[in-house]
Parts: C-alpha cells; sequence; structure tokens
C-alpha cells in the first residue's frame, strides 16, 4: 500500500468514527433538543484550539455479541484545548454510541485524560451523557467507575473539576459529577438519580416522574448538587467560559487577574440600600453590586439555600470569592444547608488561592426542632472550620446584624478575619436587644409599675450599649469601622496589602470533598 493509500484510509477511518453511532442516532440526538458529543466541544472550546487524544480506541470485551460489535471512540471523545484561552482538559460522553455507555476503555480514556490534566496542571471539563454502566462488561464497567473517582479525590484542591450533565446521568455514574468543584446543569435535559422511577415505582411503590426524581430544578433548588442551571446547553458553556474568569489552573497559582473597573453607583448606590428600619429586609447582592468591579457577581448555586449567597466577582481586578449572608430569606439566618454551601465554596477559594471577602447581616443560627434533629450543630460546625482553615486573604465587613454564634461564624477576626471592617450601622452583640433586654432586666421589667414602658426603656438602652460597632471596635475585633460611601476603597486598600505581605501559595493544603 502507497504513501498515499495509506494516507487515504487513515482520513476515511478517522471520518467514519467522527460520525460517532451514524446519522440516524445523531438524528435522535437532535429531536431530543441535544447537541451530539462533538457539537459541544466545538461550542464550549476556542476556535480551533482542541486536540482529541484516542480516537482509535476500541472496546477489547467479547460478551453478549459485543465481539462483533465496533463502538466509535468506545462512546467517548477526549483532548485538550483552551476555553477563554485557558488551557483545559476535556471529556464528552457520545450518546450515540451505545448510549455513551461506559465499559473499560472508555472509562481508560477519561482517567487518562484526567491524570494528563493533573499532570500538565490544567482543570478538566467533564460533559456527561450516558445510560451508565456497559452491562456487557461486568465488573470492568464497575472498575472504570472506580478508577474515574479515585482521580476525581487525587485532583480534588489540585485542579479545578468541573462536571456538565447533558442528558442521563444515573446509578453509581453520579458520584462522578459530586466529587468535583462545580456541576453545571440544563433544564428539560440533565437527570441525576441513584434510582430511576421505574425501581422506586417497583421497591417502594412510589410513581414519580424523571424530572421531578432528580431533574435540573430539583437539584439546583431541591438537593443542592448542582452550582448552575441554564435554559440551553450553549447557556451552559457561557456560564462555564465566564467560571474561567476567576480560577487559576491549578493550587500552584493565582487566578487570573483583570482591569479594575468601578461599579454601576446609579444602579447600586450604598447610602440607599439600607433601610431606616433595622428589622426590614433588603437584598445583599445590591451591597455587592456598589463594591465589585462593573457591579458584576457570578453568583454560585443561588437556588439552594437562598439565605445566604456565594460567588465570584473582580475587586480592583483581582478575582475574589464572597460569601453573604441574605436578609431577603429568614433574615440571613445560618442553618444546616446554609453552612454546607458556604462551607464548600471557602474550602474551595481556599484551595485555590482566591481572596474571601465575608458580608455579614444575620440574626444568628436558625432555632428549631428541625433544625436540631438535621445536625445544626456538626453543619454549622463545617463552616467554622472551613473559615478558620483557610489560609487565603480574608476580608469581613459586618454592614448591619452580628449576633450570637453567627457573628463568630461568619468569619470573624476570631477565626482568622486579616481585617474587619464594619460599618456604623453594625450591631453585635450576642443577642438582638429585645431578648437579651427579656433576659438581662426580667425582674426590673416585671417589677415594674408600667412593665411594657419599662421594658421599652431597657431595649433602648441595650440598644445604646451592644448594638453598635463601638464595643467590638475598642476590643481590636473590629479593626476599622468605615463611611459606607467609602466602601470599595477601603476593600481595595486592605486587599492590596494583604495579597502583597501573605504567602498563601505553596503546596496543596487540601482537597475539596462534598459537604
Amino acid at each position: 500500500m502507497s504513501i498515499n493509500d495509506r494516507i487515504r484510509s487513515w482520513f476515511i477511518k478517522k471520518e467514519k468514527i467522527k460520525k460517532g453511532g451514524g446519522e440516524k442516532a445523531i438524528e435522535k440526538q437532535y429531536k431530543k433538543g441535544k447537541l451530539t458529543a462533538r457539537d459541544r466541544i466545538s461550542a464550549l472550546m476556542d476556535k480551533d484550539s482542541f486536540f482529541e487524544t484516542d480516537l482509535f480506541v476500541e472496546h477489547k470485551a467479547k460478551e453478549f455479541g459485543l465481539d462483533k460489535k465496533t463502538l466509535a471512540a468506545d462512546g467517548v471523545i477526549t483532548g485538550f484545548g483552551r476555553i477563554n484561552n485557558h488551557k483545559v482538559c476535556v471529556y464528552a460522553q457520545d450518546f450515540t454510541v451505545a448510549g455513551g455507555s461506559l465499559g473499560r476503555m472508555h472509562a481508560l480514556k477519561i482517567t487518562k485524560i484526567m491524570d494528563m490534566a493533573m499532570k500538565i496542571g490544567v482543570p478538566v471539563v467533564g460533559i456527561n451523557d450516558s445510560g451508565g454502566a456497559r452491562i456487557q462488561e461486568g465488573v470492568d464497567a464497575l472498575a472504570g467507575y472506580g478508577d474515574i473517582f479515585l482521580r476525581n479525590t487525587k485532583a480534588s484542591g489540585v485542579i479545578p473539576q468541573i462536571s456538565v450533565i447533558l442528558g442521563p446521568c444515573a446509578g453509581g455514574a453520579v458520584y462522578s459529577p459530586a466529587l468535583t468543584d462545580f456541576v453545571f446543569v440544563v433544564r428539560n435535559i440533565s437527570n441525576m438519580f441513584i434510582t430511576g422511577p421505574q425501581i422506586i415505582k417497583s421497591v417502594l411503590g412510589e410513581e414519580i416522574t424523571k424530572e421531578e426524581l432528580g431533574g435540573a430544578e430539583t437539584h439546583f433548588t431541591v438537593t443542592g448538587n448542582v452550582h448552575f442551571i441554564a435554559d440551553t446547553e450553549h447557556a451552559a458553556f457561557k456560564q462555564i467560559r465566564k467560571l474561567f474568569e476567576f480560577i487559576p489552573p491549578n493550587y500552584k497559582e493565582k487566578p487570573p487577574t483583570t482591569y479594575s473597573v468601578e461599579p454601576n453607583i446609579e444602579r447600586f448606590d450604598i447610602m440607599n440600600i439600607l433601610p431606616e428600619n433595622p428589622k426590614k429586609p433588603y437584598d445583599m447582592r445590591d451591597v455587592i453590586g456598589g463594591i465589585v468591579d462593573k457591579s458584576d457577581f457570578f453568583e454560585v448555586q443561588s437556588g439552594w439555600a437562598p439565605n445566604i449567597i456565594i460567588g465570584f466577582a473582580h475587586l480592583d481586578g483581582k478575582p475574589i470569592g464572597i460569601v453573604a449572608n441574605q436578609p431577603l430569606m429568614l433574615a440571613g439566618v445560618l442553618d444546616v444547608d446554609s453552612s454546607d454551601k458556604a462551607a464548600r465554596f471557602v474550602r474551595f477559594c481556599d484551595a485555590f488561592n482566591i481572596p474571601i471577602l465575608t458580608l455579614v447581616d444575620m440574626p444568628g443560627y436558625l432555632p428549631g426542632i428541625d433544625q436540631e434533629y438535621a445536625g445544626v450543630i456538626r453543619h454549622g460546625a463545617k463552616l467554622l472550620y472551613a473559615f478558620s482553615e483557610a489560609t487565603v486573604p480574608k476580608l469581613t465587613l459586618i454592614v448591619r446584624k452580628a449576633y450570637g454564634g453567627g457573628y463568630i461564624a461568619m468569619c470573624s477576626k476570631h477565626l482568622g478575619a486579616d481585617l474587619v471592617y464594619a460599618w456604623p450601622t453594625a450591631e453585635i452583640a450576642v443577642m438582638g436587644p429585645e431578648g437579651a433586654a427579656n433576659i438581662i432586666f426580667k425582674k426590673e421589667i416585671e417589677n415594674s409599675p408600667n412593665p411594657d414602658e419599662m421594658r421599652k426603656l431597657k431595649i433602648k438602652e441595650y440598644t445604646e450599649k451592644f448594638a453598635n460597632p463601638y464595643l467590638a471596635a475598642s476590643n481590636g475585633y473590629v479593626d476599622a469601622v468605615i463611611n459606607p460611601e467609602e466602601t470599595r476603597k477601603e476593600l481595595i486598600k486592605g486587599l492590596n496589602f494583604v495579597l502583597s505581605n501573605k504567602d498563601y501559595v505553596g503546596n496543596k493544603k487540601h482537597g475539596n470533598m462534598p459537604l
């Protein structure tokens, strides 16, 4: 065979494999409103940057007729390239080939590209669209999942790991995304569950749809298993590209910086955000918008545990992670879910050298039997641990209420905050004035000829003494009481000072295990 014949043969074979499961299978994928694996890689990655690896890998299975079947690329596309000019490794399961089922060689391709990502020190993006384990391959398929989970765990805290669920992801397969740092889903396309509706019906007699059980909306608002939701696949890819503006390629490097741009003060005027009535709620995202560059806040897990806000922004061109109480929801209290949500985000930021800004306005932990039985002590401790453990620069701003254990938990000076600021509106105390007055002045109130008037008098006395930032500031627990109008300027000063004088990049600190 001549050289030209060999090249022609190579080209024909390559093009055949690139067609995946064939035209009919591709058309079926499109009719479901889904892109193909190759479409997805093209849409996600920078133009002409993708280099495919292991195109010619084939399965080795012989049982149940597999020895007579050829599975193009063994149902998964792997390779490397760039997203927003950032180097990445990527894999995309191809549902047009045997339903994207995972067998031994399929798993080997995935673990190989994950190993490359760790070796080179770049993020890995996994696009999941699979019917699950390739049953015909038996324990080899299960072994493949185990090999992937091991890599997920070893890569945790070393390189950022991103999962995109663009089809079914069931059974043991769900644990790989659960081990990664960020999970993206698309409405009416993504599904994740351990056991599907049919098994639940046969075992428990309960009827439930796939969407209700493990659809995108369920995981975004109920379970907290995903971080971002989109209406289309292209919208999800846009979210992923946005994420790359804030994260470094690995734990040894700092996140990328950009130009400093003033916030949109006309829309987010800090001086007009707080209501006069201290009991009235407001949107903490308005405060964030008045502080960060371009008023651009990239919120994470916005649909779950909304009483706390987490996400990324730039401050003076430098990426930061933000953790903030949300007074609009449950007065911004900490509870089981919000503690888990914030703690894991803090640990991601710490693992990948992203400074943390904490904004505080909360009355403490959510009281109640349900919370106690759900283990609020154990879950609340995770946030204490995460902030205490974090070595990145930590700035804290107390906006309004900071009561009880919640004051400590929200990255107080006592947990290692580098700089703690407070607005003059801050109230730092063991509890709110009403509750405190009822306890401290109980006898005086009861013995008064007019208990109601005495109670009001004592609440006022307690408020004047403790519901302000000055006692904490006099003890050094607050570094500066600042003019709200100068918040951005003061935070930039503090961030730049701490950044230039703090060594927080070096050896791997810890992984980012699910909490």
